[in-house]
């Protein structure tokens, strides 16, 4: 920047036009800028990563989570790095908390352009044929529904601010099943498959959606799986970039997916997950 400023042939005008940008904030907007984003499950983990970098890129995030004491834990760390973000307690499996979180959004900052549906559960692990009726509807309820429904809800009020783009954060599950999680693959397959159906009908109304699938990210939800190591080490075979994803390697892309620079994309699903195989 100041290299650039000595070369000009009207330093102070230039100088000018840079202290001025900074005093308004022009000169720190990011492809973000003014967006209004909510990220579910956004306390920790890779939705919390991802908060934190629509926040970087300039969006007002609403964090959510199931508690209290995490979304206020999350929302002072990163209101430390001078980011703007408010939180809010959502289970996205009951109704009342879903239309809280739209309803926080428009009374804060008067629209919603983001949406980045991160919220999953996975209370099983063994054969498929072992899970419960109960075990079942858990994981379709709020890996699946609530996450259609909540599309449902935020889509009117992109519209009124002239679109918006979603992201559903799948998972490398749904091409290449981890073991032991059968249910849980399934349910990421399905939102593969929602996103593939609300591509087109959304179009219409200026919405774009897309996909995020995950590899192995170092999280605490997937810590069985990495902290075993015979299951690490058979899911690190089929990795072409051998080592453990990091939450952030998720966050940047979704940025991505969120800006303008994303606005002839939809209905895809971006896959990061080291290289492994990702078709069904």
């Amino acid at each position: 920047m100041f290299p650039a400023l000595a070369a000009s042939t009207q330093p102070r005008q230039a100088l000018r036009r840079f202290l001025r940008m900074a005093s308004t904030g022009s000169a720190t907007r990011g492809r973000l800028a003014d967006k209004v984003a909510l990220v579910t499950a956004s306390t920790e983990g890779i939705g919390f990563a991802i908060a934190r970098r629509l926040a970087q890129d300039g969006a007002h995030v609403v964090l959510s989570s199931r508690k209290q004491a995490n979304v206020d834990r999350a929302v002072a760390e990163l209101q430390t790095e001078n980011l703007s973000v408010s939180g809010v307690v959502c289970h996205v499996g009951k109704a009342e908390d879903r239309q809280r979180l739209i309803d926080v959004a428009l009374k804060h900052h008067g629209g919603i352009d983001i949406l980045v549906s991160n919220a999953a559960v996975n209370p099983f692990f063994g054969s498929t044929l072992d899970a419960t009726e109960e075990v079942w509807d858990k994981i379709l309820d709020i890996n699946v529904k609530a996450t259609a429904l909540l599309v449902k809800l935020v889509v009117p009020h992109m519209e009124k601010r002239g679109g918006g783009s979603i992201v559903i954060v799948s998972s490398i599950a749904a091409y290449s099943p981890f073991p032991g999680l059968g249910p849980y693959n399934v349910s990421k397959t399905a939102l593969l498959g929602l996103t593939h159906n609300l591509a087109p009908e959304l179009a219409s109304r200026n919405v774009r959606i897309n996909s995020l699938a995950p590899g192995l990210i170092r999280t605490k939800f997937s810590s069985a799986l990495w902290q075993d190591p015979a299951t690490g080490d058979k899911l690190m075979e089929a990795m072409r970039i051998r080592r453990i994803g990091e939450p952030s390697d998720c966050s940047g892309i979704v940025s991505f997916l969120c800006s303008p620079d994303a606005d002839y994309i939809t209905g895809e699903t971006v896959v990061v997950a080291g290289g492994a195989p990702s078709r069904l």
